[in-house]
């Protein structure tokens, strides 16, 4: 049997066309995206005190703290994306377009089913970072590249690969998808710095 992981670089491969990022490195969800941009972070820059805007989904301070680092949440607008403050790393859950990659960045896509793309699931990590990449690829999935066993792995990981199957799913949509896609509307989000958990 052929390697069924050989879709995933299919798939990352017409995402790099797509965006016009160098590299695409497809994840299980967005979250996933952004809590692995935030450790290769920390590992290569160190702790930091990460701005972000009160009102975003739940999700994102809970990776900043899960990967090292502190949150402070500011009182910010945003449509389709934003900066990680002092980061490089940029929240994009709410847009997908073409040509949408901007340089020595690290852009966190979704594919949720109410996203542009809309599959079922998953997310991305555009960059154009060769030593980042190299972690990443590995690092998203328990140490391992694709395609090898779990005898080969490298490194301590995490289990956040897309799966063959929703790769498949996401060819198939970014084949037909338009070239410029509106942001997804936002979501009524809370102010996320008067929940308890965040105090």
């Amino acid at each position: 049997m052929s390697n069924p992981f050989k879709i995933i670089e299919e798939f990352e491969q017409a995402i790099c066309d797509y965006t016009d990022a160098p590299h695409a490195v497809a994840v299980n969800s967005c979250t996933n995206a952004l809590f692995l941009c935030l450790e290769w972070w920390k590992r290569t820059k160190g702790p930091h005190i990460i701005s972000i805007p009160k009102r975003t989904y739940v999700s994102v301070p809970m990776q900043i703290i899960l990967a090292g680092h502190k949150v402070r949440f500011v009182d910010r607008g945003w449509d389709g994306g934003y900066d990680l403050y002092p980061t490089t790393i940029f929240d994009c859950a709410r847009r997908f377009t073409s040509d949408m990659y901007v340089a020595d960045t690290f852009m966190c896509c979704s594919f949720h089913w109410t996203k542009p793309l809309g599959i079922q699931h998953g997310g991305v990590i555009l960059h154009d970072r060769m030593d980042a990449d190299r972690w990443f690829r590995r690092a998203r999935f328990d140490g391992r590249l694709p395609g090898k066993s779990a005898a080969q792995a490298t490194m301590i990981g995490w289990h956040c690969l897309t799966t063959p199957e929703v790769a498949a799913a996401g060819l198939v949509r970014i084949a037909n998808l338009p070239k410029d896609n509106p942001d997804s509307p936002k979501p009524d989000y809370p102010d996320l710095s008067q929940m308890e958990i965040f105090k």
